[in-house]
């Protein structure tokens, strides 16, 4: 056994809990603190980021105008050429039949028909958002029942 191998039992060595209790204690006169300065008084020290006066780092920073809604609600667009081009006359444009036909890979996200293009066939659409220019051309509102999803 060598002298830097030595070391005390487990639990034999107790934590320093009170200081400023004189020199016999290990832990007197500046009790840990240094000799004067900020950080010797009590309820000295700086603010977390203080950095001596000097522009701290997030003040520094280049900021961002604005915020990420949580909430938003992402659409999948889908034009009338699509629909013209992929759905015969007469059938019902909902998203299952989107999957169906190899324009949607599933349903998780709402649809949303945006107005490029010409629709000449007679559509009915169910449980997909409308925007504004094919309301119009459709001359009608879509019902809850279009609008749900």
């Amino acid at each position: 056994m060598k002298i830097h191998e030595l070391k005390p039992n487990a639990g034999a060595k107790k934590s320093k809990l009170r200081r400023g209790r004189g020199d016999g204690s290990g832990a007197g006169n500046y009790c840990g603190r240094g000799c004067k300065g900020q950080n010797a008084r009590s309820g000295g020290g700086v603010r977390l980021g203080f950095e001596g006066g000097q522009t701290p780092l997030l003040r520094r920073a280049p900021k961002l105008k604005g915020f990420k809604n949580r909430n938003r609600v992402e659409f999948l667009p889908i034009n009338l050429d699509l629909l013209d081009e992929k759905f015969a006359d007469g059938e019902i444009v909902s998203p299952e039949t989107l999957v169906e036909k190899g324009i949607l890979k599933n349903t998780k996200k709402p649809v949303k028909i945006l107005g490029r293009g010409k629709l000449t066939k007679k559509l009915s659409f169910e449980g997909v958002k409308m925007s504004a220019t094919v309301e119009k051309l459709s001359g009608k509102k879509p019902t809850a029942k279009q609008s749900e999803k």
